[in-house]
C-alpha cells in the first residue's frame, strides 16, 4: 500500500535524490541540500503551528509501504510572493488605432505581473520514473486537495499551479533562447536554478517592465507561450478534471501555463464528504460483483495527516476500511475521514 504523509527530518536524503532525477524546470525542487533542508524546516514548522502565512509550506511525500522508501513528493505553499516576490507575465492585448490612416491592430503581449500575490499554491510534484503506474501519481496530486478541504481556513481563496513548460529535445527553453537570454545573458537551468534558491531579485532588476511584443518573438518562442511538457501533460489533466483553468498567465522563464481555480470550486474540496470509519475484517474471497469504486480517504488530523486509496461503494454512509487500510491511516472506529471518489466520472 501506498502512503501520503508530511515529510519528515529523516526525509532529507531521499528528497535530495528526487530532486536530482527530476532535471531542470522544477523551479520549487532544487537539487540544492541547504534549499531542501530549509524547505523541510519550513514544513515542520508549519504543521508545528509555528509558520505565520507568508512562510508556510506543507510538504507530503508518498511512501512505498513495501519498503517504506520515499518515492515522490508534492507541497502546498499557503501564500506566494508575501516573503519572495512572485512573478510571472499576464497574456494581453494591445490595440494601435488611427482612425485618420484607416488602421486598426491588436498586438498579443506580456506583461509582467505579480497579481497572484497571496494565491495558495500547489506546487513540487515529482514522482519517481520507477513508481509512474496505477493510480501512484494522483494519489500523490490530489491528497493535496483533501488536506485544503479539511484546512480551508489556512488556505487562499484561489489556488494556484504553475506548469513545467515545454522545452526540446536537448532540454533547452524556445521561450528562453527566444526571450530571457537577451536580458539575462545565462542559461536557462542556470536562471531557474537561482530562482528555485531563493535568489529572484535578478528578475526584478534585468526583466523589461514594459509590454512584450509576442509578434517579434521567434516563431517556437511564440509557440511554446501557454504550453506544457510533454512529462506535465497527466498532471495538467489532472488538474483540469479538479476545475482548475488557464486564464492567461505563464511562467517568465519557459512560458508554462499556470493554472487557477478558487479554492471551494475544486471538484475534490467541494464534493468530499466527512464520513465515519467502519472497520472490517479482511475478506480473503473478492466479491466478483462489487461495484465498488477507488477513493481517495484522508485522516482528519493535521500534523499526524495520512492518505490512501480505498475501494468502496460508489455511494456510502459510511466508510468501510480493512485494519491494514485503517492502520495506515491512524484511525480507529469512532473516527471519522474525509474521502472523494479518486475520479470525476466516480461521483
Amino acid at each position: 500500500m501506498f502512503t501520503v504523509r508530511p515529510i519528515e527530518q529523516a526525509d532529507l536524503p531521499a528528497l535530495f535524490a528526487l530532486s536530482e532525477r527530476s532535471g531542470a524546470a522544477l523551479t520549487t525542487l532544487p537539487a540544492n541540500a541547504e534549499r531542501l533542508g530549509s524547505r523541510i524546516e519550513r514544513s515542520l514548522a508549519s504543521f508545528a503551528g509555528r509558520a505565520g502565512n507568508a512562510e508556510a509550506c506543507y510538504v507530503f511525500v508518498l511512501i512505498d509501504g513495501a519498503t517504506q522508501a520515499v518515492v515522490g513528493i508534492s507541497a502546498i505553499e499557503a501564500a506566494v510572493g508575501l516573503a519572495e516576490p512572485w512573478y510571472n507575465y499576464h497574456v494581453g492585448t494591445q490595440v494601435h488605432a488611427s482612425r485618420e490612416l484607416d488602421v486598426y491592430t491588436s498586438a498579443p503581449t506580456l506583461f509582467l505581473s505579480n497579481d497572484h500575490t497571496g494565491n495558495s499554491e500547489l506546487c513540487s510534484l515529482f514522482l519517481d520514473a520507477r513508481y509512474r503506474h496505477g493510480k501512484n501519481g494522483p494519489l500523490l496530486a490530489k491528497a493535496r486537495l483533501l488536506f485544503i478541504a479539511e484546512f480551508a481556513d489556512r488556505f487562499a481563496p484561489k489556488v494556484i499551479a504553475e506548469m513545467r513548460g515545454r522545452l526540446d529535445a536537448d532540454g533547452k527553453s524556445p521561450f528562453w533562447e527566444g526571450l530571457g537570454r537577451h536580458f539575462f545573458t545565462i542559461e536557462y537551468s542556470r536562471a531557474d536554478y537561482l530562482t528555485g534558491i531563493g535568489q529572484k531579485a535578478f528578475i526584478a532588476e534585468l526583466m523589461p517592465r514594459h509590454p512584450v511584443y509576442t509578434t517579434l518573438l521567434p516563431a517556437d518562442a511564440r509557440a511554446a507561450i501557454g504550453e506544457v511538457h510533454t512529462d506535465t501533460l497527466p498532471a495538467r489533466a489532472m488538474l483540469e478534471s479538479e476545475g482548475f483553468r488557464y486564464e492567461g498567465y505563464v511562467d517568465i522563464f519557459d512560458a508554462g501555463p499556470t493554472l487557477e481555480c478558487f479554492r471551494d470550486d475544486i471538484r475534490a474540496v467541494r464534493q468530499s464528504q466527512i464520513l465515519p470509519v467502519n472497520i472490517g475484517e479482511e475478506d480473503p474471497v473478492p466479491d466478483s460483483l462489487s461495484e465498488d469504486v477507488l477513493w481517495l480517504v484522508a485522516s482528519r488530523h493535521f500534523a499526524a495527516f495520512r492518505a490512501i486509496l480505498c475501494p468502496a461503494p460508489a455511494r456510502i454512509a459510511q466508510f468501510p476500511l480493512l485494519p491494514h487500510a485503517a492502520e495506515a491511516l491512524g484511525v480507529q472506529d469512532g473516527d471519522s475521514v474525509r474521502a472523494v471518489p479518486l475520479s470525476p466520472r466516480d461521483r
